[in-house]
């Protein structure tokens, strides 16, 4: 696919992708379509361990575009923009996950959001089905949806109150305001703050210290229980966590995970997908 607002770079066994449009990095139908096709070809690439969400220049995402707003009151209705097939990354795990965004959770490989500016609406959004957030500091971050008459988009009306609480996710909800960065992190919506200058070498120097002292296996089986038991009881959590536990002791990277911890070595892991 040839790629007109986003950008792709993979290193160190770490994908990065990049929104990147001159119009505040807006998400518009275009960028959905390449989006998804970026986070399939990374969930399948075995020299893939990780993927890190960002935005071009000082903005992570503004949301919808100005234009396309536009656009669905020309039409009398909402209208996605999106053309043709869409690939389906993560879809098949789980028939809850078998939507937009929701999709992240069946992904095998982490992903980190890198909120390096602005993040409204839709870009919050994105944001939140990251299952780590890092922003930079003053970066601002708000729902924006009551403001235009529209709903939470995207199941950030159920994502919020998992992440931060219902007390809290009904302050963003309810009023559309902004916070920022700082005050996201006393939330507990972001990880970190960092400085412009500190944002990336600090979001890749976590996530290669990630995937070098934990196996994929153990990368891949912890993102799908902690996504799976959100919707599921506590015993049922407990005994699928029994069988994963059973068939990862018999698997070559937990005699690496030992031997490394006994003779006090980092742990060379298989390249196995």
């Amino acid at each position: 696919m040839e790629l007109k607002v986003t950008q792709y770079v993979v290193a160190d066994e770490i994908a990065t992708i990049t929104l990147s449009r001159p119009r505040m990095n807006a998400w518009t139908g275009r960028m959905h379509t390449e989006y998804r096709w970026l986070l399939a070809k990374a969930e399948h690439d075995p020299a893939v361990r990780a993927i890190v969400i960002t935005g071009a220049g000082n903005v992570f995402c503004a949301g919808a575009d100005s234009r396309a707003l536009e656009g669905h009151i020309a039409k009398g209705r909402y209208d996605p923009g999106t053309t043709g097939e869409l690939e389906k990354p993560g879809f098949g795990v789980r028939p809850e996950f078998d939507a937009d965004y929701a999709y992240h959770f069946g992904l095998t490989k982490p992903v980190i959001a890198a909120i390096n500016g602005a993040a409204a609406g839709g870009g919050l959004v994105l944001a939140c089905y990251a299952d780590l957030r890092f922003a930079v500091t003053g970066a601002k971050l708000t729902t924006s949806h009551g403001k235009l008459n529209l709903p939470p988009e995207y199941g950030l009306s159920w994502i919020l109150p998992r992440l931060i609480g219902l007390t809290r996710a009904n302050d963003l909800l309810l009023t559309s305001r902004v916070v920022l960065a700082e005050e996201a992190l006393t939330m507990g919506l972001v990880n970190a703050v960092l400085p412009p200058e500190e944002l990336m070498p600090h979001t890749y120097e976590y996530v290669r210290k990630m995937i070098t002292t934990v196996s994929p296996g153990s990368l891949r089986t912890t993102k799908r229980q902690i996504y799976t038991d959100l919707h599921r009881d506590v015993r049922a959590a407990i005994e699928d966590a029994t069988v994963q536990l059973e068939r990862m002791a018999t698997e070559p990277d937990f005699v690496e995970g030992v031997n490394a911890f006994l003779e006090k070595r980092p742990p060379r892991w298989g390249k196995r997908k």
